[in-house]
């Protein structure tokens, strides 16, 4: 009998045994097609029902309306470190971040290409065992 680990990771999580099963099925024959999941062309009808259905389902799990895209992007949290001042921002303007650690550092970083960014508190110092009381912030 082997043993299940928990991951606590950020990033990918474990997943209950059902799915993991019903996944391990579909690598090799996905919906009964002779195709595995991961060989499914992303261009085809049938990746594309897939997507849809994922949309559909986190549209109606997070009440996402009609007036929004549910979009699918690889690049985890780091990515988003990028896109937000990517897309917030105008170039040259001016952005304000609260630095309380690795994450928030990271975002800094990302974030200086794009934009005139203005660290307004940071817990670096102290070892980031802290955040900022409202009075802190510049």
């Amino acid at each position: 009998m082997s043993t299940r680990l928990h991951n606590f990771f950020a990033g990918p999580a474990v997943l209950p045994v059902a799915v993991v099963e019903e996944l391990s099925a579909e690598l090799s024959s996905f919906g009964g097609s002779g195709v595995g999941l991961m060989e499914i062309s992303h261009r085809s009808a049938t990746f594309d029902a897939v997507l849809r259905s994922a949309q559909g389902r986190l549209r109606r799990l997070l009440g996402i309306s009609d007036d929004y895209e549910v979009l699918f992007l690889q690049g985890g949290a780091s990515m988003q470190f990028y896109q937000v001042p990517l897309n917030l921002t105008r170039p040259k303007s001016s952005v304000d971040y609260i630095d309380t650690g690795a994450w928030s550092a990271k975002a800094v970083k990302e974030a200086q290409g794009l934009a005139d960014v203005r660290v307004i508190w940071s817990g670096k110092e102290g070892g980031y065992r802290g955040v900022p009381s409202p009075g802190d912030l510049d």
